[in-house]
């Protein structure tokens, strides 16, 4: 197969790259980018360009600070990217299995580790079920070797076998190999409940995850598989009130609410948004956005009166309704104000107080409230005339008069 001059080739030479990580994530990329550019026209070459950066990545990484996690961000969206340009290539069984030799060789290479998660699309890259199983036969005899000898042995190949049986649909043989001591781990008996799934024995495989949990088991993930069992089987009330929320959390309360709220459209917004709430006592405030975002205003200004809110955040709600729902708005920059003054928030300045107080005299013109209730609102909720939000109220509200 012809190889191509890739621009990226003389980039991820071995140790190319300081510890800083901006720059190898930039160049990751545009790696990416070159080979999807290609793929557009030939799929084989690309494919193959995808197999030669996978190789290149660990070497050329091993001197670069990954602590902060951007770089193992990095790397796991490209493997994924290139996983699925290399199982697009059509092409002959030895030449894929020539890449999947090379993508082996680079895996017990990999010193780091950085190109790891490939193993878990073993089974893809492998795209027939006949290759898949010929990968289970040849990495079988030695993770079994692994697993019944003494100590701590740790073979690079059990979850590429593991990955491979299952693409080759050889569901009994893969429990059995779950079952051992060795592999008690999540990331090793997952493979074991899809397989009791796919046997059809959700049962069984809901109780295999279930047994999974413990010091450091990835809950997250735990509870998303148990989830899944469980809808699949039309059992959603179940699959909502035992897993819902912990299979679901996501980077923001906003996000988790809406992620909940798509997967299970049979279930009210308040009913959801309430069981959310009681799920962490003491954060009712964090919910103030979802609660926004659902039109549940009456359930937002009180859960923004319960716990600390993000005033900024108050402040943008009222921004946002002070003409279509000026009692809200108002409700919301009193929270602000309150929070405001009792030190929550990050870096408040007077500028945000000013424009909390704006906002409250814009909403309180359009739902027409006096001007005289809406300054005694204000200085009711200020304790100390020198902090920093009675100042710089005390100083928007005479300059209001004049």
């Amino acid at each position: 197969m012809p190889s191509p001059k890739w621009i990226f080739a003389s980039r991820f030479r071995r140790n190319a790259f300081g510890w800083r990580s901006s720059l190898p994530i930039q160049r990751l990329k545009e790696a990416v980018s070159e080979i999807r550019s290609v793929a557009r026209t030939d799929c084989a070459l690309a494919a193959d360009g995808a197999v030669l950066l996978l190789e290149k990545l660990s070497p050329a990484l091993e001197q670069v600070d990954s602590s902060s996690g951007a770089l193992g961000s990095a790397v796991n969206r490209a493997i994924d990217t290139l996983v699925l340009v290399i199982v697009a290539a059509d092409v002959t069984l030895a030449v894929r299995g020539r890449w999947l030799d090379r993508l082996f060789e680079a895996l017990q290479d990999d010193q780091m580790p950085y190109i790891e998660p490939l193993g878990d699309h073993w089974g893809t890259l492998c795209v027939t079920p006949e290759l898949a199983s010929e990968w289970a036969d040849r990495l079988l005899p030695l993770v079994t070797h692994v697993l019944q000898a003494e100590g701590f042995n740790y073979f690079v190949g059990t979850v590429p076998c593991l990955s491979a049986l299952f693409t080759a649909g050889r569901f009994e043989e893969l429990v059995e190999l779950a079952q051992r001591d060795r592999l008690k781990s999540w990331w090793y008996r997952r493979w074991a409940v899809d397989a009791l799934v796919s046997l059809g024995r959700p049962g069984d495989a809901l109780r295999l995850a279930e047994a999974s949990r413990g010091l450091n088991a990835p809950e997250h993930a735990i509870a998303r598989a148990c989830e899944t069992i469980l809808l699949g089987c039309g059992m959603r009330n179940e699959a909502y009130e035992r897993y819902a929320i912990s299979a679901n959390r996501a980077g923001t309360y906003l996000a988790t609410f809406r992620g909940i709220a798509k997967k299970y459209p049979e279930k009210s917004q308040e009913t959801i948004l309430s069981d959310l709430v009681r799920s962490e006592p003491g954060s009712e405030g964090k919910w103030f956005a979802a609660a926004k975002d659902a039109r549940l205003f009456d359930q937002a200004v009180a859960l923004s009166r319960q716990s600390p809110t993000d005033p900024k955040t108050l402040i943008r709600a009222a921004r946002d309704y002070e003409a279509t729902q000026p009692q809200f708005a108002m409700e919301c920059v009193v929270s602000a104000l309150h929070w405001m003054e009792a030190g929550y928030g990050y870096e408040i300045s007077a500028t945000d107080v000013i424009d909390a107080y704006d906002a409250l005299v814009a909403a309180a013109l359009a739902g027409r409230v006096p001007m005289a209730a809406v300054d005694d609102c204000v200085r009711s909720l200020i304790s100390n005339a020198n902090s920093l939000v009675g100042r710089a109220l005390h100083t928007r509200m005479e300059a209001a008069r004049r």
